[in-house]
């Protein structure tokens, strides 16, 4: 059986990302802050494992880790996917701990998870993995007043890139799946927030959560010998390209 470890498991992409995999007969852990919300995505399911922990704790993401791999026996993909939108707001209203809570989650949170993957993966027998980075459409173009957004996942491009050439001696293979306008809580919260700020602006353009968790069963599903280095999904209509 085939493994795949998913952080920010609990809701939103992650979710979704976690019950593909399961469905398709993969084991998967299951990692985020909530137990409870855990325990309602793997809903009884064998192939699951629950491991609540927080990503910016390296004690507990390494003993996490540790804890997939005794019952799975390896670890052949994670799925690194923990991350937070912020506070919205121009730079100058963005509070220097709220800046710094951010990176942790979306920069520092990443770092430990693909250090423990990249660690267990190069020292497995047989070795090597994948890891896939849940990038943005924001690493290309920015949303307005989304500064830390925007900066962590630029961040992350360049963490994807790294991944990727000091992986190839160990058979560690690493992409982004960057994703515009998925159907998610965080995505509603900003539709939200925009329909209030403009009552006549029409709502965002969306794409159902389902179709980003395909596209990545299909990136970890791939043989050792290819990857998917960079992947954008999006809403067909979301104004990403061309001039407004």
């Amino acid at each position: 059986m085939k493994s795949i470890l998913v952080t920010g498991a609990s809701a939103g992409i992650g979710a979704a990302v976690a019950d593909v995999f399961l469905e398709a007969g993969w084991r998967v852990g299951l990692l985020a802050r909530r137990a409870d919300a855990l325990e309602q995505v793997a809903a009884g399911r064998p192939g699951a494992v629950v491991l609540p922990c927080d990503v910016t704790d390296a004690r507990a993401v390494d003993a996490a880790f540790d804890s997939f791999a005794g019952v799975a026996g390896r670890l052949d993909v994670l799925f690194n996917n923990a991350g937070s939108f912020g506070t919205p707001g121009l730079i100058d209203e963005v509070s220097p701990e709220d800046w710094r809570a951010l990176v942790e989650v979306n920069l520092t949170g990443m770092f430990l998870c693909a250090r423990a993957a990249f660690g267990r993966m190069r020292r497995q027998r047989p070795m090597g993995g994948r890891i896939i980075n849940n990038g943005s459409v924001s690493a290309h173009a920015p949303r307005r007043e989304a500064v830390g957004y925007t900066a962590t996942k630029h961040a992350i491009t360049g963490l994807t890139k790294q991944l990727s050439l000091d992986g190839r001696a160990f058979d560690i293979a690493c992409g982004q799946i960057d994703i515009g306008n998925a159907r998610t809580d965080l995505l509603e919260g900003i539709a939200t927030r925009a329909a209030a700020a403009d009552p006549g602006a029409a709502p965002p353009p969306m794409m159902e959560v389902g179709d980003v968790a395909r596209a990545v069963l299909h990136m970890a599903g791939l043989p050792p010998e290819a990857n998917v280095q960079f992947l954008t999904i999006m809403a067909t209509k979301m104004p990403f390209v061309g001039r407004g």
